[in-house]
């Protein structure tokens, strides 16, 4: 028995020698628009069924808030922004540690709780029963920006001015509508096929011909350049299941046409 005993203890010495190394359990804080909250939350759990006993924290906010916020030294791991030339700014800065990749491009919706938003157009927005519209500030959201491009290039702007409620961001913008503080809203696509928002009103999608193509990327920042969750996580953005949830809720594709 003793020789088996020596055998066994071998066999065991060599698994351990040759076995791959373990890394050590990581974490990564990543900073994203907040139209992606339930988008990348479901996206985050996808990814940690690979790789459990990491910790991968989001917080979400407005695409040029959060793009200040890293520039003042905030301790984000991974920048995803609703307007790509966001990263680009901050890559050019210094402040990236990969390259600025590209994850969909932004489509922008009329949707209303109080009516059929589905039937309206730019136009009826001019109707005096609409006496609200909320959108994302132009100064600082992109989704509000791309808003201020269509209304213009109706001719609608001048005359719809005062009566559009400005929100910090394009999912604050979805709850003025929804709280009743807004008749109507021109938010995200993503925002007004989620279940949630679905279930209070229908949406129209805007003629993406009206404004400039909203092109969102993603980004690791410098401080965390060599940290391999953050890689491993920029990877399975490219992941079939990661796009899959992605076109699920609303997400366009580089390449692909949305459906309607």
């Amino acid at each position: 028995m003793k020789p088996l005993r020596i055998l066994l203890a071998c066999i065991a010495g060599l698994a351990l020698a040759f076995a791959a190394p373990v890394r050590a359990q990581e974490k990564i804080t990543i900073a994203a628009a907040a139209e992606l909250q339930i988008t990348l939350d479901e996206i985050v759990v996808q990814f940690k069924k690979t790789y459990p006993l990491d910790s991968v924290a989001v917080t979400y906010g407005a695409s040029d808030k959060l793009y200040n916020d890293i520039r003042q030294g905030a301790p984000f791991d991974m920048y995803f922004s609703a307007n790509i030339m966001l990263a680009r700014t901050l890559a050019a800065s210094g402040f990236s540690g990969s390259g600025v990749k590209p994850y969909a491009i932004g489509r922008l919706v009329l949707w209303s709780t109080s009516r059929n938003a589905s039937a309206l157009t730019l136009q009826d927005l001019a109707d005096p029963s609409i006496r609200t519209i909320a959108l994302a500030n132009p100064r600082q959201g992109p989704y509000g920006k791309i808003a201020e491009q269509a209304l213009r290039a109706t001719g609608l702007w001048e005359e719809l001015e005062p009566k559009l409620v400005y929100a910090d961001s394009v999912a604050q913008s979805a709850l003025a509508v929804r709280s009743g503080q807004a008749d109507v809203g021109l938010i995200s696509w993503t925002l007004a096929i989620e279940q949630k928002l679905a279930a209070k009103g229908p949406y129209r999608l805007i003629d993406d011909k009206l404004h400039q193509p909203l092109k969102q990327g993603y980004m690791i920042t410098q401080r965390a350049a060599g940290s391999a969750l953050a890689h491993q996580f920029a990877d399975f953005m490219d992941s079939p299941d990661a796009r899959a949830v992605m076109v699920r809720h609303g997400f366009v594709l580089l390449g692909e046409k949305p459906g309607n």
